[in-house]
């Protein structure tokens, strides 16, 4: 692979293989048996495996290689001739003459070095009757160990498998790589961040095959679908179906099956999901039975029972082998098994896809339904293909309306603006005009354009005779949103429902404004009622499910800032993780919007270094798609973490990115301003960054907002500035939530000034979960407590925080009121002992110098890790004091 990959392929150190390949090569060094059978289906990874026992043990032992052909299957010993050469014609067919020749091969090369012999045999399903009875004698004789690697279908041969059944070999099974397999691959592989996404979109096309995997990630950095950015590997689109690598592989195997069997397959491929009773009568139960035996197809419980290829990858790879002329064929001869009635959802879909395919015409309106039905699976690229064939004037405008979803789903936003440039007035008195407006209002938002000249544009058209009023109600909606007036955005909302003349638009009109008003109340500091709107809002969903616009997220995003608002961090995990379990289709559009969300929360729980993970993906993939416009919120928050950490090379593009960046969306742009502001006096310590918080504190802007605001004046203490702390006070009054109670309690902690009180509040901080901000008054009490002569109370705030810092995963100071913490100090035993852990001695080799126990110096480590906030011997040198 090109592109910064580290080796040709992952089989070659089998990554994802580690446990086989350790277990198998313990049972031959420990003799405990004398064979061990690999089995596995095709591109399982048996002879990587096979490879991998070879190499680890080629130093200890006397390896032999053998591998079974099917050419040589009805050859008697025909795969032994490299051992039996010097056998008479008579003798090479003779049993005992070739077993009496294998041993006298073995004790030639043991005379070499006396290491016993390993025999190897890859493809042992080939192995005719005579050589497996040969290798079975070799094994009851303990002349060689042997490891078989075969398919479980047709399985080895019976003295083979006899040698299981009577215990004197032991079986591995292997399996489909898991998701933590799939990363590890990829992290061998790539050299660079792997980022979730990223091995999501892998292991799901791959299906866990590492033979598909080597395949696909080969095609993939050819065709320059995988690619790696600012040092993060990211899929630009789709995985392809028609590189040479995947196509090599599904050929191969698909030439190796029977002809009805192949046949089969392609009908599957064709149409699936497709009845099996269909199949059935085309193919033959025998044939269907074989393939679901062999899980090349998989059954899905529905009625009537559908079947389907066991990867969509595959099928799609298959499709693109089969000319149009036999597609045609093929689709003619199942049209009779396959009447509408038996059509639905995802098999109705490619029944048209595959008819369009062929060249033939289908009635507008089931393109139209198919078309929505491929774009509700995020199926973008049939959505548009399907759409495009719509020919009657009247469903034109809807059909454009999605081939520009489709687009806007792909990151296409000029092109997706221009298509609705064209449409949106067609459509006003359409069920989906709502959804359209919508969708060109973000469209062009998303290409720089202000909502004031679509605004205009809609006042224009409302103003003919016959023409709803409810479109202008609705940019009013969205212009009242992206100012935040919470008061005047909930009239705005009440509204909305009267001038919608049905339900069809009054719905989308609800759910839009509710979802507004949650974060307009959010940043007010009303979460609590944010929440219950953004509920509400959540409520109208099931009604417009299908919509053209993004409602099911643009809804999570709002309930789930509401929530960290009041600092319920973990309900708002549960609600992203319940998004992606129960939309994985559309979760690689917005994956990247909801990561900025998971990496802010991260942020404001404090938990710096795993933000930082979560959110430099997540900027990558905003550059290629950004649905709720994020992307300058996201790198202003990205900015603000590497500053933080001392990131200095990632700060400084981050902040170029927050400069050149599209304005998006409004809501977010004073908490993106004061991040930027917040980062950059991280990194110059100037204090103009400050000030420019200060700025943004008084402006006109934050009136009205006193969540936001709070979150301002929380930046500018974290930087060091006290003066804020009376404003803290003030405002935390004013917000609902959890986090605003707790900034509250340690604003009037910090204020009283008493070191146990406060250590009183660090611990109540941390027992409801704000372990940050239980940091912070374990930092001020070891100052106040070191100023009033404390010293043991001192060290005892200093160890709590450092817990804190362990806690949060931290391994940076941060902060002008910890820098202002006394110093730790080791005793001269820590010192000792970190010393000689630093030289690379164990545990056991510090006690036996020391004359101490295992256990003490395993207690002085632990406590050293926690006061100098490290997490392993790796990392105790660089935080040792100088």
């Amino acid at each position: 692979m090109s592109n910064g990959s580290k080796t040709a392929g992952p089989h070659r150190a089998l990554p994802g293989r580690r446990e086989p390949l350790d277990r198998i090569t313990a049972v031959i060094r420990n003799r405990a048996s004398q064979a061990v059978y690999v089995m596995a289906g095709p591109g399982l990874g048996k002879t990587s495996l096979t490879d991998g026992i070879v190499e680890r043990l080629s130093d200890e032992l006397n390896v032999l290689q053998m591998h079974g052909s099917s050419a040589l299957s009805n050859v008697p010993f025909g795969v032994l001739t490299p051992y039996t050469a010097d056998l008479t014609a008579e003798e090479s067919i003779s049993p005992v003459a070739v077993l009496r020749s294998m041993w006298t091969y073995f004790e030639k090369l043991k005379t070499v070095n006396g290491a016993p012999v390993l025999l190897v045999v890859d493809d042992a399903h080939y192995l005719d009757e005579g050589s497996a009875g040969v290798v079975a004698d070799l094994i009851s004789a303990g002349w060689a160990t042997v490891v078989a690697a075969a398919r479980p279908r047709p399985g080895l041969p019976r003295p083979l498998d006899q040698l299981w059944y009577d215990g004197l070999a032991e079986r591995v099974d292997l399996r489909l790589l898991n998701r933590e397999q799939i990363e590890e691959v990829l992290a061998h592989v790539l050299d660079g961040t792997v980022p979730a996404a990223t091995v999501d979109a892998v292991w799901s096309a791959s299906g866990g095959n590492p033979r598909i995997l080597d395949a696909l990630l080969h095609d993939a950095a050819e065709a320059g679908v995988l690619s790696k950015r600012n040092g993060i590997w990211i899929l630009l689109g789709p995985l392809p179906s028609d590189g040479d690598r995947i196509g090599s592989v599904v050929a191969k195997e698909h030439l190796r099956r029977p002809q009805d069997e192949q046949e089969a397959l392609k009908l599957v491929a064709l149409a699936g999901p497709v009845s099996r009773k269909a199949i059935e009568d085309i193919s033959g139960a025998a044939v269907v039975r074989s393939l679901l035996e062999q899980q090349v197809v998989v059954e899905h419980p529905s009625i009537p029972a559908e079947l389907s290829l066991w990867n969509v990858l595959l099928a799609q790879t298959i499709r693109n082998t089969i000319s149009v002329s036999r597609s045609l064929q093929l689709l003619e001869k199942t049209r009779p098994h396959l009447p509408d009635t038996l059509l639905h959802g995802e098999g109705r879909t490619r029944s048209v896809e595959w008819a369009l395919e062929c060249g033939l015409r289908i009635p507008d309106a089931a393109l139209i339904e198919a078309s929505r039905e491929a774009l509700d699976r995020f199926r973008n690229t049939s959505a548009r293909m399907i759409a495009s064939k719509v020919q009657d004037p009247a469903l034109i405008p809807l059909a454009q309306a999605i081939q520009a979803r489709a687009l806007f789903n792909d990151g296409y936003y000029l092109e997706a603006a221009s298509l609705l440039d064209g449409c949106w007035e067609a459509l006003l008195n359409h069920a989906d005009g709502p959804a359209v407006l919508l969708l060109r209002a973000f469209a062009h938002q998303a290409n720089g354009q202000s909502l004031a000249g679509l605004a205009e544009e809609v006042m224009a058209v409302t103003g003919v005779a016959g023409t709803p009023q409810w479109p202008l109600t609705l940019m009013a909606l969205l212009r009242s949103g992206g100012e935040l007036d919470a008061a005047g955005l909930a009239a705005e909302v009440g509204t909305a429902a009267g001038s919608a003349v049905d339900g069809a638009t009054g719905l989308p009109l609800h759910a839009m404004g509710g979802a507004l008003l949650a974060h307009a109340l959010t940043a007010a500091g009303r979460a609590d009622e944010g929440v219950e709107a953004a509920l509400m809002a959540a409520s109208e969903l099931p009604a417009i499910e299908g919509s053209l616009f993004f409602f099911p997220e643009l809804v999570l995003g709002r309930l789930v800032s509401a929530y960290l608002a009041m600092g319920e961090w973990e309900t708002a995990e549960r609600e992203l993780n319940n998004y992606a379990s129960a939309h994985s289709p559309g979760h690689a559009v917005f994956n990247g919007s909801l990561q900025i969300l998971r990496g802010y929360s991260l942020l404001r729980q404090g938990r710096m270094e795993r933000a930082y993970q979560v959110l430099l993906p997540a900027v990558e993939a905003l550059r290629l798609n950004d649905p709720l416009q994020l992307f300058r919120f996201g790198a202003s928050l990205g900015f603000y973490v590497a500053a933080r950490l001392g990131d200095t090379a990632q700060a400084q593009r981050l902040e170029r990115d927050c400069r050149d960046a599209v304005a998006g969306a409004p809501a977010h742009d004073l908490l993106a301003a004061a991040h930027c502001a917040a980062a950059a006096e991280y990194l110059a310590r100037d204090g103009k960054g400050l000030a420019s918080l200060h700025t943004l504190v008084t402006a006109a802007e934050a009136a009205g907002r006193t969540g936001t605001l709070l979150e301002l004046l929380a930046m500018c203490w974290e930087l060091g500035d006290p003066s804020v702390i009376p404003m803290v006070q003030n405002v935390a009054r004013t917000v609902d939530g959890r986090w605003a109670g707790a900034m509250l309690t340690l604003a009037a902690g910090w204020e009283v000034g008493d070191g146990d009180a406060l250590m009183d509040t660090a611990a109540a901080l941390e027992e409801a979960g704000f372990v940050n901000l239980a940091r912070e008054a374990y930092a001020r009490a070891s100052t106040l407590l070191e100023q009033a002569g404390e010293r043991r109370r001192s060290r005892q705030a200093v160890a709590q925080r450092e817990k804190c810092d362990h806690e949060l995963g931290e391994r940076f100071r941060e902060g002008r009121f910890i820098a202002a913490a006394p110093a730790v100090h080791l005793t001269r035993r820590e010192q000792d002992i970190v010393g000689l852990a630093v030289q690379g001695y164990t545990d056991r080799e510090i006690a036996q110098k020391l004359m101490v126990s295992v256990r003490t110096v395993e207690g002085h480590l632990y406590r050293t890790y926690v006061k100098l906030g490290v997490r392993s011997r790796e990392e105790l040198e660089s935080a040792l004091p100088k």
